[in-house]
Parts: structure tokens; C-alpha cells; sequence
């Protein structure tokens, strides 16, 4: 083979992979690593107080929060998501709430995150771009805050009161992945929230909810310090699909 066509065949196998992992825009890569849950769901495992850490792949994740704009589009192409064609198999009554109507909201909010979405409702978003809902470990290995400052921080983001308008997602500072607003704007949706999920049918799971939901959660989990993981955790399973809050949004994943 001459070198033209070799280096002809090297670039037209180089577009070819490039799709799979070139950069999405308005998104930050996240690096492999491994992460540590909280909590252990084995009962052999929990008496051990061991966790095996999942390996995390690298990954793409959106910069900022998905906001009222941004949202607007996807409605634009997609009215059965609309606020007042919505079934309410897939959203409850809050669902965009704030809103003054299907395509409109207060022109303040168009940079802030989109609240008052189900997971239906953020999953189906994030299809229609090409991309997915972060699962829980992976939003927890991207957020994780790397200090006792900032981890007391959020904890006392989280004992505010969610403020009427939310601010602009761009006033937010990265991290050291390069995303923002994973702390101190909105709580967020994943792929998984409900993985925790308990039927209470069991001793097993009963002793697990009572970790989850109460303060003493913080202690019987791997990490005891970081009261603001244990938190989230207990929010997440709290959960319904179809719920809808005023301080929850989400963001994507790829």
C-alpha cells in the first residue's frame, strides 16, 4: 500500500471513531476512577463494614444544570411534554409549575436550571439529545467536593430555603473536572435515584431504611463525616419517578 493511501486510511478510520468520544458541546469529560458508595447493600458485606469500590469509565457530563431555555426547545419539538399534555402517569401536578405557560416562562429564568421536572420528563430530554441521565455513581464520583470546607458548605447550602427565582447556572464556579453547579444550586435527578429503593418486606431492608432516613445514617455509613452524601442518598430514595420539586433539575450524561 503507497503511504497516501495509508495515511488516507488512517484519517477515514480516525472520522469513523471520532463520534463515538469527540467532545459534546457544553460538556465537560470526567476521567475513569473508582468510587465508593456510602452504604452496603450485602448483609455480609455491611457486618464487614466493606465496600469494593465501583470502577467508574470515563464519561461526558453536562457543564451546568439543563435550563428554562434549553428545556423551551426541547418542548418545541416535543409537545407531548408539555405542561398541559403531560400525562399524569409521567409527572405530578407541580410539574413546571412556575411557568406561565406551555412555551413560556419568566423571561428572568432563562439561565437558570429547569426545576419541576420528573425523571420521565429529564430522561426524555436527555434521549432527545442523544444522551442519558448521569447514573448515581457516576454523579457522586463527578460532585465529589474533596474537602472538609466544602462539604460543610453544602450542608449548609442544603438547610436553606430554596429561594423563589433561582439564579443563573453560569455564575457558578467549576470544579475540578470543570463542571458547575453539582453543589449549591439544585439537587438533580440520575439515572438509577431509586436504586436504593427499599421494600421494608424484609429485616434486611428495614434496618437499611432506618440508616437511610435518620440522622444516625451518617454514623452507620462507611464514611461518617460526610453527612451531605448520606443525605442525598436518603432524598434520592425518597423518590418517585413521576415526583416534582422546586429545587430538583438534572443534567446529561454521555
Amino acid at each position: 500500500m503507497s503511504l497516501a493511501r495509508l495515511i488516507l486510511s488512517g484519517l477515514t478510520l480516525a472520522l469513523f471513531l471520532l463520534p463515538a468520544w469527540a467532545e459534546p458541546a457544553r460538556m465537560v469529560r470526567i476521567p475513569a476512577g473508582s468510587y465508593r458508595a456510602p452504604y452496603n447493600l450485602a448483609p455480609a458485606q455491611k457486618r464487614n463494614r466493606q465496600i469494593v469500590p465501583a470502577r467508574i469509565s470515563r464519561f461526558w457530563l453536562q457543564r451546568y444544570p439543563v435550563t428554562n431555555q434549553q428545556y423551551l426547545e426541547f418542548l418545541q419539538h416535543h409537545p407531548e411534554w408539555r405542561r398541559s399534555r403531560i400525562k399524569r402517569i409521567f409527572a405530578d401536578e407541580g410539574y413546571l409549575n412556575y411557568w406561565t405557560g406551555d412555551l413560556s416562562y419568566p423571561p428572568k429564568l432563562a439561565h437558570s436550571p429547569v426545576v419541576c421536572v420528573s425523571w420521565f420528563a429529564a430522561r426524555a430530554y436527555c434521549r432527545a439529545q442523544g444522551q442519558r441521565l448521569p447514573t448515581q455513581q457516576e454523579w457522586e464520583f463527578a460532585a465529589q467536593p474533596g474537602s472538609d470546607r466544602l462539604r460543610q458548605q453544602i450542608l449548609e447550602w442544603y438547610g436553606r430555603p430554596t429561594p423563589t427565582w433561582l439564579p443563573a447556572v453560569e455564575g457558578s464556579r467549576p470544579n475540578a473536572y470543570g463542571a458547575c453547579a453539582l453543589h449549591g444550586l439544585v439537587w438533580e435527578w440520575v439515572e438509577d435515584f431509586n436504586s436504593l429503593l427499599l421494600t421494608g418486606e424484609s429485616r434486611g431492608d428495614s434496618g437499611l431504611e432506618r440508616d437511610l432516613y435518620c440522622a444516625g445514617g451518617a454514623v452507620n455509613s462507611i464514611d461518617p463525616s460526610d453527612y451531605a452524601t448520606a443525605m442525598r442518598f436518603a432524598f434520592r430514595s425518597s423518590l418517585q419517578a413521576r415526583y416534582t420539586v422546586s429545587n430538583l433539575g438534572f443534567r446529561t450524561a454521555r
